[in-house]
């Protein structure tokens, strides 16, 4: 698919500098130099409202930091880093807490300018350049998977981060453990002038999206897209074709985007996948992609799924 690679998150020609992970001696003489990215509860620092908050090694910020994770290097071949401060507690916080008013979606810090602040990456991720999405969805995926992974799961025991923070190894063991990615397909079903779009239980109002589901163990990615459109709304689905992918950091996943032509039309819903389902015209989808469809919201900008219906209703799947 042309412009595959614009999705948010798509590849923006980064040297992760994958040669350096298993170098200790390298990495640390990148550090000193380098740029830090930290990550609060899941959340990245933003400085303003389209870039990332990154400091240097020594700021005080980071001083509740764990282990280093490398990211690669920028096009001055400086060393790009993350770090989990998730311990550091704001005062503010602590009185909204005992006060039950606890809010974090912006949270600022005292050691950074007042226009940053930690903020969701899926509400920021449409505003960044693609370099820096990049760069913040491979850094909440590393810490997100640090964070659940810190145990060996061959014999239980604490693992230790190593390679920079690309894999983990048991002390007690001997075993090796690398950072997951879990694929899920994202499709495009559509019926001559129609288009095929679920609901899920929760999503917040009249909000529609494509359908979507994980490829299971053993299972091809044309066989995931098949069963899961059957499975959550009984339609039959043909030939099916590979349009484009987007990492989606929460917490690790690489969506599958894919187009199929349904061989049938009669939608039997699965009520445990989903809330409701729906064949959609173009004319209609234009009216929900610009707010104006008494019924069906767009799916959240900057998702592969707006990007796969946008280029869809352009007629530039080819």
């Amino acid at each position: 698919m042309i412009g595959a690679e614009a999705v948010t998150f798509g590849g923006s020609g980064l040297d992760r500098a994958g040669e350096l992970r298993g170098n200790a001696a390298a990495l640390e003489a990148l550090w000193p130099a380098g740029r830090v990215l930290p990550l609060w509860r899941g959340r990245v620092l933003m400085a303003g409202e389209d870039a990332l908050g990154w400091l240097a090694p020594d700021d005080p910020v980071l001083a509740p930091g764990r282990e280093r994770l490398f990211l690669g290097r920028d096009a001055a071949g400086r060393g790009l880093f993350a770090l989990d401060i998730s311990s550091w507690q704001p005062v503010a916080e602590a009185e909204a807490l005992s006060a039950g008013l606890f809010d974090a979606g912006r949270q600022g810090h005292p050691g950074v300018p007042d226009t940053w602040a930690f903020q969701e990456l899926r509400a920021v991720m449409v505003a960044l350049p693609a370099r820096d999405g990049e760069l913040a969805a491979m850094a909440r995926a590393l810490v997100e998977w640090h964070n659940r992974h810190g145990f060996c799961a061959a014999c239980g025991a604490k693992s230790d981060l190593s390679h920079g923070g690309w894999q983990r190894t048991c002390p007690v063991c001997a075993a090796v453990h690398f950072p997951r990615t879990d694929p899920v397909v994202i499709m495009l079903v559509t019926r001559g002038n129609r288009l095929l779009l679920g609901r899920g239980k929760g999503w917040p109002e009249r909000m529609y999206s494509c359908l979507a589901g994980f490829v299971e163990p053993g299972e091809t990615i044309e066989a995931a897209v098949r069963r899961e459109v059957r499975e959550e709304t009984g339609v039959l689905c043909g030939e099916v074709g590979y349009l484009a992918s987007q990492p989606w950091p929460f917490p690790a996943s690489l969506m599958l985007g894919c187009r199929t032509e349904a061989l049938t039309e009669q939608i039997t819903l699965d009520p445990e996948e989903l809330e409701d389902a729906r064949w959609v015209t173009r004319e209609e989808m234009v009216t929900a992609l610009a707010g104006q469809h008494p019924e069906i919201r767009a799916s959240r900008k900057g998702a592969i799924a707006q990007f796969l219906i946008a280029n869809w209703l352009a007629d530039r799947l080819d």
